[in-house]
């Protein structure tokens, strides 16, 4: 066949033929096209299998929450559908998928398929971290094929079912980019006794320095980051460290900075968020290095004191696991979803009643919420303490604007996850909310434990691999 200009692109490629085309387009159902799908729903799960007598209408229809998605073809004749809802009151992440019904003339094609594949992928996008579906027996094989896993056999309307999840590794994959590769490339320098903190203190917030009360930390900011957004660059590079000096109950005394700028605006701006930061906290820059006319860079050490640092691998086994954090604020403009900014509004006052939580409270164990969220900052605690963890899904506190699945995998502000003995004192925490959310055991990595008894597992297996410290 000879391919002509009108019907070729070096960009897309050759026009795609009548016979190829999938004939229809999955989106989220209007009102007209909810009407078309539950006229198909009754005349499958009704009229034609007689699961139920009169109607299939239940409540997750009354929902406001339940979101229909539709296979519509070109002419507007709704092929195909399924809902997909919260399976709480308090939505927690958990979601369910139902009611999957496809035209009894295109029962044999695509649209079944797609239409569970973009329930998957619309679950996934809405930041959900739990899918489950029942599912007729006969589709079992679809759905396996698809990638969703048999939990168990159920019955409805005396016709067997199967219930079955779709695997979310949306915590893994945070865990994969950003802490998994540390125990390979720490390797080389881990032969000094000292080094990486030495024993008992390995992959810790911050490292004590030997023969003294300090306690050094340093964290540097993504260049995109600094060149983007060049003020709260600042901002954040001393409060991380900042946070890490928390976590290791240590008073800060000092930082020190390193930044890199392409030009002398970005340079200013970096300095002043920093500046700010400095000023709020009472915690003075003590020197650094500057150097403009390169790429943006960022890193800030901090130094801090404490007699009696605290471990981020001093958990024991039943220790009740405690998220400590600020719950105002929002989510910083351009980071919906990764970077919640409680702190720039907060009073020097607020900020170092929250810095002193863990030294007051000198928990078994601690660590600052950092880049691998709650979820994997609370897998390096177990981690570095030789066990593993579970999180209670629903006493997990966080903000109103933000879904769990965020809230575990964010850089939430001002966040300390702790380790202690069931019923130990807790000191105040300033305007930070405080709350037992968890526990520590034997099975490595991080579960989620679910209100209904169910568990997944937010992390299958060690984070860093640098073990217990």
């Amino acid at each position: 066949m000879t391919i002509t200009t009108a019907d070729f692109s070096v960009l897309t490629g050759p026009a795609r033929t009548s016979h190829d085309a999938p004939g229809y387009l999955i989106r989220v159902a209007g009102a007209r096209e909810s009407a078309a799908y539950r006229t198909l729903r009754h005349e499958s799960f009704v009229a034609q299998q007689q699961l139920f007598s009169g109607s299939d209408a239940d409540d997750i229809d009354d929902d406001p929450r339940t979101r229909v998605l539709v296979a519509v073809a070109h002419d507007g004749t709704v092929l195909g559908g399924v809902r997909l809802a919260p399976a709480t009151a308090v939505d927690l992440g958990w979601w369910t998928g139902s009611r999957l019904v496809v035209d009894e003339g295109r029962r044999k094609g695509t649209v079944g398929p797609a239409l569970v594949q973009a329930a998957c992928a619309y679950a996934e996008s809405n930041h959900v971290l739990r899918f489950e579906a029942t599912v007729a027996l006969r589709y079992e094989g679809m759905f396996t094929r698809l990638g969703w896993v048999r939990l168990g056999d159920v019955e409805i309307a005396r016709a067997p079912h199967v219930h079955m999840r779709w695997p979310i590794d949306r915590v893994e994959r945070i865990v994969a980019a950003t802490k998994a590769l540390l125990a390979g490339v720490l390797a080389p320098l881990r032969e000094q006794s000292t080094a990486l903190g030495g024993n008992g203190f390995r992959g810790d917030d911050g490292a004590p320095v030997p023969g003294t009360d300090l306690i050094a930390a340093c964290d540097a900011i993504i260049p995109s980051m600094v060149q983007r957004d060049p003020e709260w660059a600042g901002w954040c590079a001393a409060l991380v460290n900042l946070n890490d000096l928390s976590a290791m109950g240590a008073e800060p005394v000092g930082l020190l900075d390193a930044v890199g700028a392409p030009n002398h605006s970005i340079l200013t701006r970096v300095v002043r968020g920093l500046a700010k930061a400095s000023a709020t906290w009472g915690v003075p820059v003590l020197g650094g290095h500057t150097q403009l006319g390169v790429p943006a860079a960022l890193s800030v050490t901090a130094l801090g004191r404490t007699a009696n640092p605290v471990r981020g691998g001093g958990g024991k086994l039943g220790d009740e696991l405690r998220l400590t954090a600020d719950l105002d604020g929002g989510w910083r403009p351009g980071y919906q979803g990764q970077q919640w900014d409680s702190t720039s509004t907060r009073s020097s006052v607020e900020l170092r009643a929250m810095g002193r939580f863990v030294a007051d409270t000198a928990p078994h164990a601690a660590k600052d919420v950092s880049m691998a969220g709650l979820a994997g900052t609370t897998g390096m605690l177990a981690e570095a303490s030789g066990l593993g963890a579970e999180l209670e899904v629903a006493r997990i506190p966080r903000p109103t604007d933000a879904t769990l699945g965020e809230w575990i995998t964010c850089f939430p502000g001002f966040a300390m996850i702790t380790a202690d003995r069931p019923g130990a004192r807790v000191a105040p925490a300033g305007p930070a909310h405080s709350a037992v959310c968890g526990r520590l055991t034997t099975t490595p990595g991080v579960s989620l434990r679910w209100p209904d008894g169910a568990t997944t597992f937010a992390v299958h297996s060690t984070v860093t691999g640098l073990g217990a410290s």
